[in-house]
């Protein structure tokens, strides 16, 4: 009869703390978790979509259209080519996270047509670095419109870039 009567006493602390991790997982978001990038094909020529990405720089920037993806963790993964006018070609696999403005590296296109991993991808502000002028373009005009509201999916993303701006963007 002790045993019952002590359990019973652990009731209403177990109650409380049940309630109290009620409170706290629906008063607060449950920390962001980014999905593993699964780095896609190298990017061909004929599936590149042209975009402007502002004054600022006289060279070409492209995405790879068949290496766009919307994560279920609320980022956007795109191969992004940049080609200046000497014939030189930059390759990189980046994200956006629309949520916190700011892009990632995931990797760097090689000659020879194949990635190495980026060596300190970490998540930078696009708005504080000067020369994301590309990503923040991305960002502002093709992938998430209005800043906070993300492309749902691929398709969305593509035609954004095929019509030179996303329909719920605003310029500047």
């Amino acid at each position: 009869m002790k045993r019952f009567l002590l359990l019973l006493s652990f009731l209403p602390v177990a109650a409380y703390a049940q309630q109290q991790k009620f409170e706290y997982e629906f008063d607060h978001e449950r920390p962001w978790v980014e999905l593993q990038a699964q780095l896609p094909p190298y990017p061909e020529t004929e599936n590149l979509l042209q975009f402007d990405a502002g004054p600022v720089s006289t060279n070409l920037h492209y995405v790879d259209a068949l290496s766009i993806t919307v994560g279920e963790d609320g980022v956007v993964r795109y191969t992004l080519v940049i080609k200046s006018s000497q014939g030189g070609m930059n390759v990189s696999y980046e994200g956006i996270r629309c949520q916190t403005a700011e892009k990632r590296t995931y990797a760097y296109g090689r000659n020879d047509h194949t990635w190495t991993r980026a060596g300190r991808s970490k998540w930078t502000d696009l708005e504080t670095l000067n020369q994301n002028y590309a990503p923040r373009a991305l960002y502002r005009y093709f992938f998430c419109p209005l800043g906070f509201d993300m492309v749902r999916d691929a398709d969305e993303a593509i035609q954004a870039l095929k019509a030179g701006i996303h329909p719920r963007a605003v310029r500047y």
